[in-house]
């Protein structure tokens, strides 16, 4: 909906924020990232985090799939965020 306004997409954000921890199952970890990576974004903007040591692998797995919405509008991250959420919850 990118005719919302930008309080309730910050509402429906914060709302899917606490239901995907709810889910009916475990998001396999492409899905994870892909919700972590929004979240950040939406969160904290372009990723202007180190990168993690070499051996940590999930670290770095954060940290690329962060790097890769660099230049993605908040907002367009919270929607995202928001749609994906909606299509797991089903």
């Amino acid at each position: 909906m990118s005719d919302a306004n930008p309080e309730d997409l910050h509402d429906r954000f914060e709302r899917a924020a606490r239901d995907v921890q709810a889910l009916p199952g475990r998001p396999d970890n492409d899905m994870l990232l892909q919700l972590y990576s929004l979240y950040k974004q939406a969160t904290a903007g372009d990723n202007s985090a180190p990168r993690p040591a070499f051996f940590d692998f999930v670290g770095s797995a954060k940290h690329e799939a962060w790097t890769q919405l660099r230049g993605m509008d908040r907002t367009e991250a919270m929607q995202r965020y928001v749609d994906l959420v909606g299509r797991l919850r089903g």
